[in-house]
């Protein structure tokens, strides 16, 4: 029942796609701790969070509450469009609204280390996840 309604090919897209991004944000906060010295170096940061999460929301409301319309031709714009979660990209944003010393570098080194922390702890549960799925993949191919 999980492996055939397509939820197990979503979950293992998700975490890998998840992986990716914390591979990226991993390169981004040891840029910010390798410039934490660098006068008027203003930190980075990426998003992806916010982005799935209103793509997979959408999802969620086409089936609930949208109005149905009637699309005979191809010019027809349907009443509500599902953003697709496969689109959805990690984006590297710079901080220019803070400053932390008086020659304008923005890095607080305690919290991007507390950063590189959490992104290591999400990796390492993805992967763990992902390993999990896996397994439990080949069980029900071995029951089969």
């Amino acid at each position: 029942m999980f492996i055939e309604s397509g939820h197990w090919e979503k979950t293992q897209y998700l975490l890998e796609k998840g992986m990716d991004v914390e591979v990226t944000r991993r390169k981004v906060i040891a840029d910010n701790i390798a410039n934490a010295d660098t006068p008027h170096f203003k930190r980075s940061e990426v998003t992806f969070e916010a982005g799935l999460r209103r793509a997979l929301d959408s999802e969620r409301s086409t089936q609930e509450e949208s109005v149905p319309a009637k699309v005979t031709d191809s010019r027809h714009i349907p009443f509500f469009k599902a953003l697709d979660y496969k689109q959805v990209q990690p984006a590297v944003r710079m901080d220019y609204l803070t400053t932390m010393r008086n020659d304008g570098n923005n890095i607080d080194i305690e919290a991007e280390t507390q950063a590189m922390l959490k992104n290591q702890l999400r990796y390492q549960s993805m992967a763990q996840m992902i390993s999990n799925n896996y397994r439990l993949l080949s069980s029900v191919m071995r029951m089969s």
